[in-house]
C-alpha cells in the first residue's frame, strides 16, 4: 500500500472513530432530553393540574367567583394529558364527582362529601404521577451514566489510537528521511557501499530500491572511472616522459605536482626530490630553477650533456573557468637550431666578406673601362657598362647588409659612441641620398633646430639607419613630392628623427611584420623591392644604442618611420 492510501486509511480511520464517538455522544444526550422532556411534559403538568383543582376547592365561593369554570378548564387540560396507567380512570372519576359537585351547590353537606372524594382522587393522581417521575428519573440517570461508561470507553480508545498514530506516524515518516539524508551524505563523501534497508511495499521501498541501484551504479563508475583516470594519468606520464622537452607542472600555491626525466636531468634532483616540493624553496638552491621561476628571457642557455645546450622558455597557465589553478613551464631544446642558425649565420658572413672583394675588383674594373685612356666605348657598349656597374652597387650593398646581418647575429657588432649634435646625422645621410633623390624628382624638408641637444650614439650606425629610412620613403613616393625629415626633442631625455613620405601607405595587417628579417611588403616594384633586411637591421641598430624605432601609416596618405636616441 502506498503512503498516500496508508495517510488517508490512518485519517479516515480516525475521522470515523471521531464521528462514532460524537454519534453516540448525541444519542445519550437525545435520549436525556428526551427523559427530561416526559418529565416536565407528562408528570410535572399533571401535578401543576391537580394542585389547581385542590387548591379552587380549599378556596371561599365568594373570592372565587369563577372558581367553578376554572376547575373544570383543569379538568379538561388533565384528560388531555393522561400518560400512566390508570390515570384516566382517576381523572374520570374526579371527573364525575365534579359534575356530582356541581348539581349538590344547595345541599351542603353532599357538597362536603363530594369534595372529600375528589381530593382523593386528585391525591391519587398526584401519587401515581409522582411515582412515575421518580421511575423516569431513575431512567434518566441510567442512561446518564451509560451514556457516561460508554462515551468514556469510546473516548478512551480514541485517545490511545490518536496517541498511537501520534507517537508512531512522525518516526514513520521522519526516520526514513533521517536514513536517506544520511545515506546522501555518505554518497557525497564517496562511500558507494551505503545501501538503505527499507522493508515495505511502498514509496519508502521503492526509493530505497532506487536508492541502491544509484550507489550501484555510482559505485561501478567511480570503480571504471578511476581506472580510467590512472590509465590516462599513466599514459601522460609515458608521453611526458617520452618528451625530449622538459616539463614542470605547479599548482596555484607553486607546489611540483609534476616532472619528467628531461627536467630533472637539468635541475639535477630526482623526481621524488621535487614532486610535492614547495618549488622556491628549492630554487633557493638551484640556480636553473630559480632562473625558470623569475626570469623573464625567453632564451635560456645551459650546460647539459657535457656541452652548452640551448632551450626557449614557455609558460602555460592553466585555468578552471577563468580561475587561475596553476601553471606548465616548458623548456624547449633548440640547441640544434641554434647551431644551425649559427653556421648559416657564419655562412652568409663568410660568403659575403668572400663576394665583398671582387665586387670591389669588377667595380674598379668598370672605372678603368669608362676611362677614355683605356680605349673607347661605343654607345651599345656603355649602356651595358652602366648596367653593369647598377648590378655591382646593388650586389655590394646586398653584400654589406648581409655583413650587418651577420655581424648582429652573432653580437659582434661593434659600436662607437660618442656625443654628437643630430645635425651631423641628418647633414651625412642627406647627401648621401641627394643624387637618388634627384633622380626621382623628391625634395627633402628638413626641420632640424640648431638648439637641439646632443645625442649619445654611433654616429656611423645611426647615419645608415637615417639613410636606409631615406632611401626608402624617396623610393615609395612619387615624382613632384617631398619627404619631411623631423628631428625634435620629448619631453624625456630623447631625440626623436621622423621620416614621412606621401606615398600609398603600408596596409595595416603588415606593419607588426615590417621589421621582421626578409620581409617584403607584396605588390611592391622592382626598383622599391630590396632583401627585406634593411628595416630589420635598422632596428637592431637602433635597440643596440637603447632607442626606440616605430612605425605609422595610412593607406592612401604615406608612412611615418621614426626612431629615438638618447641624448648626450
Amino acid at each position: 500500500m502506498s503512503i498516500k492510501n496508508k495517510l488517508r486509511t490512518g485519517i479516515s480511520f480516525l475521522f470515523l472513530l471521531a464521528l462514532l464517538c460524537s454519534g453516540f455522544a448525541v444519542y445519550y444526550l437525545q435520549q436525556l432530553s428526551n427523559d427530561s422532556r416526559a418529565i416536565l411534559k407528562d408528570n410535572y403538568r399533571t401535578l401543576v393540574y391537580t394542585k389547581n383543582i385542590s387548591s379552587l376547592l380549599d378556596a371561599p365561593p365568594a373570592l372565587k367567583p369563577n372558581r367553578l369554570k376554572d376547575i373544570q378548564t383543569n379538568l379538561t387540560q388533565q384528560e388531555h394529558n393522561i400518560t400512566e396507567k390508570g390515570e384516566k380512570e382517576l381523572t374520570d372519576s374526579l371527573q364525575q364527582f365534579f359534575n356530582q359537585y356541581q348539581t349538590a351547590q344547595v345541599n351542603p353537606a353532599a357538597q362536603q362529601a363530594l369534595s372529600i372524594k375528589m381530593r382523593d382522587a386528585i391525591s391519587g393522581i398526584m401519587t401515581m404521577n409522582m411515582n412515575a417521575i421518580q421511575q423516569k428519573d431513575k431512567k434518566a440517570a441510567d442512561t446518564s451514566s451509560r451514556a457516561l461508561i460508554i462515551i468514556g470507553l469510546l473516548g478512551s480508545f480514541c485517545f490511545l489510537i490518536g496517541f498511537t498514530f501520534m507517537i508512531n506516524f512522525p518516526g514513520y515518516i521522519a526516520t526514513p528521511i533521517r536514513e536517506l539524508t544520511q545515506s546522501i551524505l555518505q554518497i557525497a563523501n564517496k562511500n558507494y557501499s551505503k545501501r538503505l534497508m527499507f522493508n515495505s511495499d511502498d514509496e519508502y521501498g521503492e526509493l530505497s530500491t532506487a536508492f541502491n541501484q544509484m550507489a550501484k551504479k555510482l559505485s561501478e563508475y567511480e570503480t571504471s572511472n578511476l581506472a580510467n583516470i590512472l590509465f590516462e594519468k599513466r599514459r601522460i606520464e609515458t608521453i611526458i616522459n617520452a618528451m625530449h622537452d622538459a616539463l614542470i607542472g605547479f599548482d596555484d600555491k607553486q607546489i611540483i605536482i609534476f616532472v619528467n626525466e628531461v627536467a630533472c636531468n637539468l635541475i639535477g634532483l630526482p623526481e621524488d626530490k621535487l614532486v610535492g616540493q614547495f618549488a622556491p624553496h628549492i630554487a633557493d638552491e638551484n640556480d636553473l630553477l630559480r632562473n625558470m621561476l623569475i626570469t623573464e628571457n625567453k632564451k635560456m642557455k645551459i650546460y647539459a650533456d657535457d656541452q652548452e645546450s640551448y632551450f626557449t622558455k614557455e609558460v602555460l597557465e592553466v585555468t578552471n573557468e577563468d580561475k587561475f589553478i596553476g601553471k606548465v613551464i616548458i623548456l624547449k631544446n633548440i640547441t640544434e637550431f641554434q647551431q644551425l642558425d649559427e653556421a648559416k649565420t657564419n655562412f652568409i658572413a663568410t660568403i659575403s666578406h668572400e663576394l665583398k672583394t671582387p665586387i670591389s675588383s669588377i667595380k674598379m674594373s668598370l672605372k678603368l673601362l669608362e676611362d677614355n685612356r683605356v680605349g673607347e666605348v661605343n654607345t651599345e657598349q656603355r649602356a651595358l657598362l652602366e648596367n653593369i656597374e647598377d648590378d655591382t652597387k646593388r650586389l655590394l650593398l646586398i653584400t654589406g647588409e648581409l655583413l650587418d646581418m651577420g655581424q648582429l647575429e652573432t653580437g659582434k657588432i661593434q659600436l662607437n659612441f660618442g656625443s654628437t649634435h643630430p645635425k651631423n646625422i641628418v647633414d651625412y645621410a642627406v647627401k648621401a641620398v641627394k643624387f637618388i633623390a634627384d633622380q626621382r624628382q623628391v625634395s627633402i624638408s628638413i626641420k632640424c633646430d640648431d638648439n637641439l641637444p646632443n645625442v649619445r650614439a654611433d654616429l656611423d650606425k645611426s647615419t645608415w639607419v637615417l639613410i636606409n629610412l631615406l632611401s626608402n620613403a624617396i623610393k615609395y613616393s612619387r615624382e613632384g613630392t617631398t619627404v619631411e625629415l623631423l628631428v625634435s626633442k620629448n619631453k624625456g631625455d630623447t631625440i626623436t628623427f621622423t621620416v614621412t613620405d606621401h606615398g600609398q601607405g603600408i596596409e595595416q595587417k603588415y606593419l607588426s611584420k615590417i621589421f621582421d628579417r626578409y620581409f617584403k611588403i607584396p605588390g611592391a616594384s622592382a626598383d622599391q623591392s630590396g632583401t627585406g633586411l634593411g628595416l630589420a637591421i635598422a632596428k637592431d641598430f637602433i635597440e643596440a644604442q637603447q632607442g626606440k624605432i616605430s612605425v605609422h601609416s595610412e593607406m592612401g596618405e604615406g608612412s611615418s618611420f621614426q626612431f629615438l636616441l638618447p641624448m648626450g
